[in-house]
């Protein structure tokens, strides 16, 4: 008994690790800070049974916590633009080359050289 059970955490345990490997090579990237400054650029989609949905497509800089700039493009995947100078956290994954995830945040949370940029 105390073998399977040793056994189950073992298995559950890899699992976990399985899970947060593969969440952090596809979600995972490097953090970038945007501001909001455009309503960005309408698109319409299909999803996969075909039908339309619309988007906001936004070409923007990013900014890392030294401050260092990187151009990144990526979809609000709401059918509004977003808030006009909110101030986004975005996660660039180099690996697949796109912005994997997006989140507002509040501009106290933005690092200082990051901000500097953005103003």
């Amino acid at each position: 008994m105390k073998k399977l059970l040793i056994g189950l955490v073992v298995i559950i345990a890899a699992a976990f690790g399985l899970f947060k490997f593969m969440e952090n090579t596809e979600m995972g990237g490097d953090t970038y800070y945007v501001q909001i400054t455009t309503d960005g650029k309408q698109v319409t989609l299909k999803d996969d049974s075909g039908q339309e949905y619309l988007d906001y497509e936004y070409q923007l800089t990013g900014y890392d916590d030294t401050g260092n700039s990187k151009e990144l493009t990526f979809r609000a995947n709401k059918e509004r633009p977003l808030r006009k100078n909110a101030y986004l956290k975005v996660t660039y994954n180099s690996k697949k080359e796109e912005v994997t995830q997006w989140e507002e945040v509040n501009e106290k949370t933005v690092p200082q050289k990051a901000l500097t940029q953005l103003k």
